[in-house]
């Protein structure tokens, strides 16, 4: 699954610079994470960084995006074979 930023965000803005697939943006009110960048740090790390520094718990599982762990790590390969390209 992708993660997902609950309306509870106080946009203290500590997840966006450890996001490594810069899945995470500022939306109009707050933080929002784009499903087709995040990979939950499948192959970058072994916990999600932008959950792991939230001081207020608001990210969460996006049941909209359900996806496996070899699906992330397929799309952290597609992710990275693209900014190489």
């Amino acid at each position: 699954m992708a993660l997902k930023i609950t309306d509870e965000c106080i946009n203290c803005d500590v997840c966006e610079p450890v996001c490594p697939n810069q899945a995470i943006f500022q939306g109009e009110f707050f933080y929002e994470i784009n499903p087709k960048q995040c990979t939950e740090c499948v192959g970058h790390f072994e916990q999600p960084q932008c959950q792991e520094i939230c001081p207020v718990d608001c990210i969460i599982l996006d049941p909209d995006c359900q996806e496996n762990h070899e699906q992330l790590l397929n799309k952290y390969l597609d992710i990275v074979s693209n900014e190489t390209k």
